[in-house]
């Protein structure tokens, strides 16, 4: 595994982080307990330091699940991501931005946007209480609040800094412009937003700012969801309440299906799966401090972990570029 340092912190993260989003089971039609620990375990086994998490995946039981998870292991190795700021239990009283209504164990619930003073320092303890540790590594906006000034966000979280309950502070989603208005109030640590192969926009402005700025990028969805792992143009089928089947419909799936047929060959030589060969191509981009990949059970977490191993020559990157080139 290749470890690196994220913006200005000490925090040194595992390139391939674990991201737990899918585990949670809210929006994935579900999930396997017993799975998801063995997936977290394994990761770990394999080099994986970081683990990325959020209170809204699966509403609390991601948190949980990695809790258990880590309980044996010596948490001082073990670097925690979470996140704060989408509100689902109405504690907002209805304030902040309304995002959507989602349906979570046959219930449904409506779920806010809220980065309040008050709602940051109240994420923090819960999640704090669900993971069983007395610190997070890094904690994160989820998403912009445009209810809440950004210097109300940072002030909470430099607080939470300020008294030993995070380490670093992040956001997720955020534009270039919000990053560095953040970045005044706070030494920021990080933007978590989505980069793959098929969404490439960050490249243009954000990437840029946060290089300037000593920001870490943290990637999230490099696979889209599992798109790029190849797996859906050879059968797999998705549950009725996995939010996949509207997701991919964004995408040109037969370009996308030509784009891989033409690399797959490149994965083949080298005895690797496709979703491999992406994530590593993902981790040689400028700018691009760590990636999230998540895994549902033990052999999608080996995988993830062992695509750091790959090696690609110049020749290599440049077909797939070219390739990219192509879809685009």
């Amino acid at each position: 595994m290749e470890y690196r340092k994220l913006g200005n912190t000490d925090l040194m993260l595992s390139a391939i982080t674990y991201g737990s989003f899918a585990i949670g089971g809210t929006m994935w039609g579900g999930t396997e307990k017993k799975e998801a620990r063995e997936a977290i375990i394994a990761a770990i086994d394999y080099g994986v330091t970081t683990l990325d998490t959020a209170p809204f995946y699966g509403l609390g039981l991601s948190e949980e699940l990695i809790a258990g998870a880590i309980q044996q292991m010596d948490r001082s190795k073990i670097q925690i991501l979470t996140k704060f700021g989408m509100v689902w239990d109405g504690s907002n009283n209805s304030k902040g931005d309304y995002m959507f209504d989602v349906e979570h164990q046959r219930k449904n619930y409506s779920v806010y946007k809220y980065a309040s003073k008050a709602n940051v320092i109240k994420e923090a303890e819960e999640s704090l209480k669900r993971l069983k540790t007395d610190y997070i590594d890094l904690l994160q906006l989820h998403w912009a609040d445009s209810t809440t000034p950004i210097d109300e966000t940072m002030e909470a979280l430099q607080l939470l800094i300020d008294q030993g309950k995070i380490r670093a502070a992040g956001v997720s989603n955020y534009n270039e412009l919000q990053m560095l208005e953040a970045n005044k109030s706070i030494n920021l640590a990080s933007n978590q937003v989505p980069y793959s192969m098929l969404q490439r926009q960050i490249e243009a402005t954000i990437i840029p700012a946060a290089l300037e700025n000593n920001i870490g990028i943290i990637a999230y969805s490099p696979l889209e969801r599992g798109l790029l792992s190849g797996k859906f143009f050879k059968g797999d089928s998705l549950k009725y309440s996995d939010h996949r089947n509207g997701y991919f419909a964004q995408f040109d799936l037969s370009g996308i299906k030509q784009f891989l047929e033409k690399i797959e060959p490149i994965a083949i030589e080298k005895g690797i799966s496709l979703s491999q060969l992406v994530l590593k191509w993902t981790t040689l981009q400028p700018g691009i401090t760590i990636v999230l990949a998540g895994a549902r059970n033990k052999e999608q977490a080996i995988s993830n972990a062992q695509s750091v191993d790959v090696t690609l020559t110049k020749a290599e990157l440049n077909l797939i570029n070219e390739e990219l080139a192509r879809l685009a």
